[in-house]
C-alpha cells in the first residue's frame, strides 16, 4: 500500500511536467542548464549554513539550440532551528551575469521560514521567502511561496545507494516602483540518490511560468545538483 501511493504521487508530479516536452514549438520559449553544488554544515546547536555555486547555461534560446553560459551564482544561508520541525534562515547571493552576456549583476537578500512536517513517509514542507532583488537600475521585491514533498522510493526510509523523489510547486510575487505587478509559478520535480551518508546527488527539471499576467514566458530548466553535509 505505502509502495502504491509513493508511484501515484510521483506520477502526479511527473505529468505537471510533461507540458515541457511540447514547449520548444512555442516562440516565448527558453531552456537551460543548471548545475549546482552546495555545502551543509551545522555550526552549534540548531544553527547551519549552506554554501552554493550555481551555473546556468543557455540550451535553448532565440529559437535556436545553443550551448551558453548565462549567469553565475554564489549564495550563502545561515539557519536557525526555532523547534525540530520550523526554521528562519537569512541568506545573500551575488549573480554575476555582465561577464558572460549583456546583462545585470545582482546582490539579493533573502528572508525566510520554513515548515515541514512527515505524518509517514512523505515528509511535507511548507516555505515561507521575502527578497530584495539589488542591481544599479532597480530594486525589486519580491514574495515566494513553495509547497514541497519528498521521500524515499525504496522501503520507508532512506539509506545509502537509494534513490528518492522531491517535488515542489511554488508561486511567487515580484513588485518594484513604477513597474506592474509579476507572477511567476514554478514547478519541480528531482530524482535523488543518496550515494553517501553525507553526499547527495539530485537530477530533474523545472518548468516555470513568467509574467503570465502581462507576457507569458515558458521557461525549463534541466537540473543537476551535488550537496555535500558536514
Amino acid at each position: 500500500m505505502t509502495m502504491y501511493f509513493i508511484n501515484k504521487k510521483t506520477f502526479h508530479f511527473l505529468a505537471m511536467l510533461l507540458p515541457t516536452l511540447t514547449l520548444m514549438a512555442q516562440e516565448n520559449f527558453t531552456g537551460y542548464w543548471q548545475s549546482s553544488i552546495a555545502l551543509n554544515y551545522g555550526v552549534a546547536g540548531g544553527y547551519s549554513h549552506n554554501f552554493s555555486i550555481k551555473n546556468r547555461n543557455y540550451i535553448y534560446n532565440n529559437e535556436s539550440l545553443q550551448l551558453n553560459v548565462r549567469q553565475i551564482d554564489f549564495a550563502h544561508f545561515s539557519n536557525y532551528k526555532i523547534q525540530d520541525n520550523q526554521s528562519l534562515a537569512l541568506g545573500i547571493l551575488y549573480r554575476s551575469r555582465n561577464i558572460f552576456e549583456d546583462g545585470i549583476d545582482e546582490l539579493r537578500l533573502t528572508q525566510q521560514y520554513n515548515l515541514q512536517s512527515k505524518p509517514y513517509v512523505i515528509r511535507y514542507g511548507h516555505r515561507l521567502r521575502s527578497e530584495q532583488r539589488l542591481n544599479k537600475n532597480i530594486t525589486i521585491h519580491r514574495f515566494r511561496y513553495r509547497f514541497s514533498l519528498d521521500f524515499p522510493l525504496k522501503g520507508e526510509k532512506l539509506n545509502v545507494g537509494e534513490p528518492y523523489f522531491v517535488g515542489n510547486i511554488e508561486s511567487l510575487l515580484s513588485v518594484a516602483k513604477m513597474n506592474q505587478p509579476q507572477y511567476d509559478t514554478r514547478l519541480t520535480a528531482h530524482f535523488g540518490w543518496q550515494l553517501t551518508n553525507n553526499t547527495k546527488l539530485q537530477i530533474g527539471s523545472e518548468y516555470r511560468l513568467e509574467n503570465f499576467s502581462q507576457n507569458l514566458e515558458h521557461i525549463f530548466f534541466f537540473l543537476t545538483t551535488l550537496n555535500f553535509s558536514l
